[in-house]
């Protein structure tokens, strides 16, 4: 998608992991006596006690990605060698040192993965078999690492158990796909035209709706057990064609008209118009407590009321939205400093400051925040509902790339290989 369009948001747990193609990007580890002083006032009096570390075996090159019961290793792609992914138990609170292989499956030689997940006894992996190939998904036997079937597309769960396979990258048509998780059998399918913005309804793991915006105006939404056309409306006046962005957000639809003056509002599953509101330059939107936070294009954000569209608050500087928690708002700067503001009025309650976040395995898991303080890296929780940090632990030769399911965090060292921590929460 391009970066105008409206994206995707995680409102419940167990959220697939955003998948998108490589690019190189780089970040310059911090130092200085600035962050060890920090790091003594965050820390205290008491020092933090340092877990014990299991090393995962990785060839040089690989890819680590953490579920909830293992770590997944994805070797590098190599031209003439053996290739492999290979799963690894998490190490126990009673055997911290040690990860045992589970098993091992083989791959082909050339191709990336970009996320790697697991769900309901698969593992899904997401990936390219070239560089301008489409992204396909790959379903694994999570027990015994067995491939049972590849389609096109992105993964998601739907209510009564089934997966869509969501693939909108063509420059002709795309394709919306349910399959049988196990088998991969394809139950129905439903076309993507180009920039058809397929949007889907309900909790990551629990789909129940698909939301398509046509060329010429006409939204649709699908029911996502069968594939069956519930309602469509015609967003455009007269025949013809214009490019339109939409969202689901909760059960509204928003859409940005042409122009990018306005957001407009309708009800789902019925497609009611609800509010049209004087927003513009819409980027994306998500729920922030009870308001619905719409981020522009230019920065910024406005605090739109769901049920009547009147913007309750807005703030038209640098700051970002993140995350919400409650009603409470997590946004950084552009110095990549963190914020907790209030949802119902956007004002800001405590400076967190500059930190890097790990995305959580679960939704309701603490947010944690990493950063590094000469050759350490600081793990902490951040609360925003307090507004404090508390130091969970200072790993030594640490070089950042975190991932947490927790108590477990997992980080690549500044030697290039891979460890597994057990935090204190």
């Amino acid at each position: 998608m391009s970066i105008i369009e409206l994206g995707e948001v995680r409102d419940e747990p167990e959220s697939p992991p955003t998948v998108r193609r490589p690019r190189a990007a780089s970040r310059r580890l911090r130092a200085g006596g600035v962050l060890l002083a920090a790091l003594v006032v965050l820390a205290g009096a008491t020092p933090v006690p340092r877990r014990a570390v299991a090393s995962v075996p990785t060839a040089p090159g690989a890819s680590t990605y953490l579920t909830e019961d293992s770590v997944v290793v994805v070797d590098a792609t190599t031209p003439t060698g053996d290739r492999y992914l290979t799963a690894y138990a998490l190490p126990t609170a009673n055997d911290d040192s040690v990860v045992r292989r589970r098993w091992r499956t083989p791959l082909a030689r050339t191709g990336d993965y970009l996320a790697v997940w697991a769900r309901r006894g698969l593992l899904l992996a997401a990936g390219v078999s070239t560089t301008n190939s489409p992204i396909e998904t790959t379903a694994f036997d999570a027990a015994t690492g067995r491939q049972l079937w590849r389609h096109p597309g992105v993964a998601r769960w739907t209510a009564d158990g089934g997966l869509l396979l969501v693939n909108d990258e063509s420059e002709e048509f795309g394709a919306v796909r349910k399959v049988t998780p196990d088998t991969g059998a394809v139950q129905w399918t439903v076309s993507v035209p180009v920039a058809g913005s397929p949007e889907l309804h309900g909790p990551p793991d629990q789909v129940d709706q698909l939301v398509l915006v046509r060329p010429t105006g006409e939204v649709q939404v699908y029911d996502a057990g069968s594939g069956r056309l519930l309602d469509d409306v015609d967003t455009l006046a007269g025949a013809r064609s214009a490019f339109q962005r939409v969202q689901v957000v909760g059960d509204l639809v928003l859409l940005v008209p042409p122009g990018s003056t306005r957001l407009v509002a309708y009800g789902l599953p019925g497609l009611d118009p609800v509010w049209t509101s004087p927003v513009p330059l819409v980027s994306w939107a998500t729920t922030c407590g009870d308001l619905l936070c719409a981020v522009q294009q230019t920065g910024g954000i406005q605090a739109v009321d769901p049920a009547t569209g009147v913007v309750r608050w807005a703030d038209s500087g640098p700051d970002m939205f993140v995350e919400t928690r409650g009603d409470r708002l997590l946004v950084t700067g552009p110095d990549q400093r963190y914020a907790v503001r209030d949802a119902a009025t956007g004002r800001e309650r405590v400076d967190l400051g500059e930190w890097q976040l790990v995305a959580p395995l679960r939704r309701d898991d603490e947010l944690i925040g990493v950063r590094s303080a000469g050759r350490q890296l600081v793990v902490a929780a951040l609360d925003l509902r307090t507004g404090g940090t508390r130091v969970l632990d200072v790993l030594p030769d640490v070089a950042g790339g975190c991932q947490a399911a927790l108590p477990v965090l997992l980080c690549r060292r500044l030697d290039g290989s891979t460890g597994l921590w057990r935090l204190a929460r």
